[in-house]
């Protein structure tokens, strides 16, 4: 079984695990919509996503953003500190720490974790990435 970790990411604070199906429980969320997968190392996204030539320095490069490529959303973390975590595990899912469509608990969220990892950053809700669908040449800003 996958531990479910409860971390700051880049952006929000988290639950990270390469367990979809336990996140789906902790979250009480319908199995029809995908999790984002994160990435630390650029290697390892080429190898599950082809990237078009267009974009791959927009995505090495941007920062604090999710990318959709044939309705697979993944995000490039260059954030040392959310990277040292994901590095290990090659990827992971990632969602927000709340149920679907509330807000941030810590007293749910730490009794939903497996594992509570906290740096000096501490654990704090944030603003959302960007989103932008990609195509062949195009970019299409979701949000």
């Amino acid at each position: 079984m996958n531990k479910i970790f409860l971390a700051q990411t880049d952006t929000t604070v988290g639950f990270l695990s390469q367990d979809a199906k336990r996140l789906e429980e902790i979250k009480m969320r319908s199995g029809d919509k995908p999790f984002l997968k994160v990435y630390a190392q650029l290697k390892i996204l080429h190898h599950d996503i082809r990237i078009p030539s267009a974009h791959k320095n927009r995505i090495r490069n941007t920062h604090k953003t999710t990318f959709i490529i044939k309705n697979k959303a993944f995000r490039y973390v260059s954030d040392p500190e959310h990277a040292a975590l994901i590095r290990p595990y090659g990827w992971l899912y990632s969602t927000s720490a709340n149920k679907s469509g509330e807000h941030y608990d810590p007293t749910f969220c730490h009794h939903a974790a497996d594992w509570i990892i906290e740096d000096h950053r501490r654990l704090h809700e944030a603003g959302a990435s960007r989103i932008y669908k990609l195509g062949r040449t195009r970019l299409v800003r979701v949000r």
